[in-house]
């Protein structure tokens, strides 16, 4: 079978199956996002990146504008460096808003990409959703201390004031709230933020780890497609979580990936060590999000969540 078969047969397959991919919960308006805790994107590109001089001057270079594309890799940086807090915790806006990139990202790349894009929608929806009815019932609203659950070292017991925050303003105060009300279940599908946040976080290391390989001059000069690195990153990630149906419906739709150089456009570069620069530094931001977020995940039982 040639490769438009392949890829026709995979769009047939892609929608039979489509909502098993990660949730079956259904995509949401993206005007709830004003619904959310604002922040200046500006001002925490330079309170919360922790970048070395070199990592800055990557900064300078990837953060600008690519004529004539929807996806701005400069943006999906920009809020990635926006989503650490405090000592170990994530921002949900920019975390959700670079989750939006990502979309964009996925869609760039056709449409058998785009339907798997559409399921990250739906789950940052779902997030966006549960904000918006905790900010309509401000007793669920209330969300823990922020120092408490950051372990601030230099705030003092006797004279910490408490700081109370929204219950979906991060990764840390959406599980003590979730939590503390009951609404996460370790043995059952629930609607919990905090299962829907486990499956886009899934997701975002499969993503990680495909713009890595994306980024790597191989010794020998000869680059593999990135249609076979996506598998790789996929089979490395995702697929442990995924039925063998699923697998390879997903292994189908990668076969339609561009070649390499639509990246270099996507990414306004000439060239694999422009493409190298960019790409790993976009991965070293995720990573940083990942990192955290799945140490709190981690901390309170809910890599397994079903």
């Amino acid at each position: 079978m040639g490769i438009k078969s392949k890829a026709a047969a995979a769009i047939i397959v892609l929608l039979l199956f489509l909502g098993s991919l990660w949730l079956p919960e259904g995509g949401l308006d993206y005007h709830l996002d004003s619904c959310l805790k604002g922040y200046n994107q500006v001002n925490k590109l330079h309170q919360l990146s922790n970048s070395s001089d070199a990592d800055e001057a990557e900064d300078l270079q990837v953060l600008k504008i690519c004529p004539g594309q929807t996806f701005q890799v400069s943006l999906l940086l920009s809020h990635l460096l926006a989503a650490p807090a405090y000592t170990s915790d994530v921002l949900l806006q920019p975390y959700l808003s670079s989750w939006d990139e990502l979309v964009k990202f996925m869609d760039a790349l056709g449409p058998m990409v785009g339907l798997i894009s559409k399921e990250i929608e739906s789950k940052t929806s779902i997030i966006r959703q549960l904000a918006v009815l905790a900010e309509k019932n401000p007793e669920a609203e209330l969300g823990p201390d922020v120092y408490s659950i950051n372990s601030v070292s230099t705030v003092t017991g006797k004279n910490k004031v408490s700081k109370h925050i929204g219950a979906y303003h991060s990764v840390r105060s959406m599980i003590w709230v979730e939590l503390n009300r009951g609404v996460v279940n370790f043995h059952h599908q629930t609607d919990s933020g905090c299962r829907t946040l486990l499956r886009l976080h899934r997701a975002l290391l499969w993503l990680k780890l495909f713009l890595e390989k994306l980024a790597e001059t191989p010794a020998t000069g000869h680059f593999r497609s990135p249609s076979e690195l996506c598998r790789e990153a996929y089979q490395n990630t995702l697929a442990m979580h995924h039925t063998w149906f699923v697998r390879r419906a997903a292994e189908l739709a990668f076969i339609a990936l561009p070649e390499r150089g639509f990246f270099f456009r996507l990414v306004c570069v000439q060239n694999q060590e422009g493409l190298r620069t960019i790409l790993n530094r976009v991965a070293r931001a995720i990573g940083e999000v990942y990192d955290r977020t799945q140490k709190a995940l981690e901390e309170n039982g809910m890599l397994d969540l079903p």
